[in-house]
């Protein structure tokens, strides 16, 4: 600072001048101290394919990619499939609501101090929707997103949620991003990283041995894939146990984050080397091998190998008789491969059913929810539906929605099961309209999407007949549907409308003479045996033991 006497025509004033100087690193010094931190891009997969923004409300549909409500509602309104960034079409038939990403995307925009965001509006969504269609047409292809999201990719990152998770080699913190109930599934995971999506993650963190996890692998930084196949075939081939779980443990950090790598490695002799390792008496060993499996099983290109190469029999191995980390990833490793629509008959033949049914009441909750999506899936294809329904699952299932344990996961597989002929029997004759109208007599102590569910179950069961009009008219569906028909979602309203002139036509044919009460007890059981709880495991074969 300099202080200056100016000089004026008046003697008795004198001016002062104050100049002041700063010198150009601190004024740099200051402006970088003011300057606002930039708010970090979102995760590829926290945007909609379709309107490239945060998702509000995220679902999964039936061919397991993620979407904002809105907007697979609206694709499915207009029957429009894109094509999406990684060549595959959506199936809309069926909506998830995908309640780990809504909570991981609301825990990123709190750490980022964002302000949530905003469920899409149906309006809004569709002239996304049409403008896509248009812009389809108009260039010949059938593109289901704008040329900005098609080369937007998505991100992948190291340390994500194997909603389905790339394996860990850190012990996996104590959460679960599913919830075993309809109302704690809305609760926020107390977790650091987010899920991917669903086409290509299923949903327990792989974890190696707590003793191993500071081990790092000489191969990580091979050159040659050739090399790292040879080395990998070499140690896992060892007769020295700590080789091979080195070795292991190696693979699982190699391909935790690297797709090229992933892909590489994913070979018939290496395959074959892990095989006999998934079923080892070593628990540890046993553990690593499984979870390297289920990283390799993330490329979809390596879905179809693995299953050839003859891997699920072990990995049902694992599911019968494996510790309960082995478990946790089998039911990972078996979710993935079911992912792929020509793995589904090939899992069900081989045995995977019944104990993924039986791992439905583990006590791990990640083994619970990863054991339920793989259901969901090969439940898909109707072989695997009538093996389920011999299996005696409708009766455990429908205890499980009447217990309110995993409700939205287990519906979404009864929903399959009543799609076809002989489901549909098995939850009518099991009481599974008095346990759905049961549900939905709860109102608002039910999520949206639970409501959703049961509507859902109970129009695919409505395909019935006869039968299930005495059935609905004895459980007084015809009051619920009423009210759903007002306060539900769009699609929960058409659903109800078609049930209840489903219902006015069963009125028209009682005045017509119709002896409701004789045929509703002309079933294969009574009318007291359709209720839930009597008599477990006694009206149809379908034990509601696993």
């Amino acid at each position: 600072m300099e202080i200056q006497a100016v000089g004026t025509s008046s003697p008795k004033r004198q001016k002062w001048k104050i100049s002041f100087y700063r010198s150009s690193s601190s004024i740099s010094t200051k402006a970088h101290q003011l300057q606002k931190p930039q708010t970090a891009e979102p995760p590829g997969e926290f945007l909609c394919p379709v309107s490239g923004s945060l998702m509000a409300d995220p679902v999964v549909v039936s061919s397991g990619h993620t979407f904002e409500r809105a907007c697979a509602h609206v694709c499915k309104t207009l029957g429009f499939t894109p094509t999406l960034v990684d060549g595959t079409t959506p199936d809309f038939s069926t909506v998830i609501p995908n309640l780990a990403l809504k909570s991981t995307i609301l825990n990123w925009c709190h750490k980022q101090s964002l302000n949530p965001p905003k469920p899409l509006e149906f309006s809004s969504a569709e002239k996304l929707v049409r403008a896509s269609m248009e812009s389809s047409q108009s260039k010949g292809k059938a593109m289901a997103v704008s040329e900005k999201e098609l080369i937007r990719g998505v991100k992948e990152k190291p340390s994500v949620s194997f909603n389905h998770a790339v394996s860990e080699l850190t012990r996996r913190p104590a959460y679960f991003y599913a919830s075993s109930s309809d109302e704690s599934m809305g609760e926020s995971s107390k977790v650091s990283t987010p899920p991917l999506q669903l086409t290509t993650r299923p949903s327990c963190y792989s974890s190696s041995s707590s003793s191993s996890s500071e081990l790092e692998p000489q191969t990580l930084n091979h050159p040659n894939s050739n090399e790292q196949e040879d080395y990998f075939v070499q140690k896992l081939k060892s007769p020295q146990v700590h080789e091979v779980e080195e070795a292991l443990i190696s693979l699982r950090k190699l391909t935790r984050s690297r797709e090229e790598t992933r892909v590489s490695l994913c070979t018939p002799r290496l395959l074959l080397a892990l095989r006999s390792l998934i079923i080892s008496r070593y628990t540890n060993v046993q553990v690593n091998a499984v979870a390297a499996l289920v990283n390799l099983s993330l490329e979809k290109i390596n879905k179809m190998l693995i299953v050839r190469s003859g891997l699920v029999p072990p990995i049902v191995d694992v599911l019968m008789a494996g510790s309960a980390e082995a478990q946790e990833h089998a039911c990972g490793a078996i979710f993935s491969l079911a992912l792929d629509d020509q793995n589904k008959t090939a899992i069900g033949v081989l045995g995977a059913l019944p104990p993924l049914l039986h791992l439905l009441k583990s006590d791990s909750e990640r083994t619970q929810h990863d054991s339920a999506l793989a259901l969901y899936h090969l439940s898909l294809v109707k072989s695997n539906r009538t093996k389920l329904v011999k299996l005696g699952s409708v009766n455990a299932l429908l205890g499980m929605v009447n217990s309110g344990h995993m409700t939205g996961r287990v519906l979404l597989i009864l929903g399959n099961l009543a799609s076809c002929s002989d489901g549909r029997v098995a939850v009518l004759d099991s009481g599974g309209v008095e346990c759905l109208v049961g549900m939905l007599r709860k109102g608002t102590e039910l999520s949206e999407s639970t409501q959703e569910s049961c509507v859902s179950v109970l129009y695919a069961l409505s395909h019935g007949g006869l039968r299930f009009k005495g059935l609905a008219a004895a459980a007084g569906m015809a009051e619920v549907l009423m009210r759903m028909e007002r306060v539900g979602s769009e699609h929960v309203k058409e659903k109800a409308k078609r049930m209840l002139e489903l219902m006015k036509g069963r009125a028209e044919e009682e005045e017509e003479g119709v002896d409701w009460d004789e045929l509703l007890d002309s079933g294969l059981v009574s009318r007291s045996r359709f209720r839930l709880g009597y008599g477990r495991g006694e009206s149809t074969g379908n034990s509601s033991e696993f």
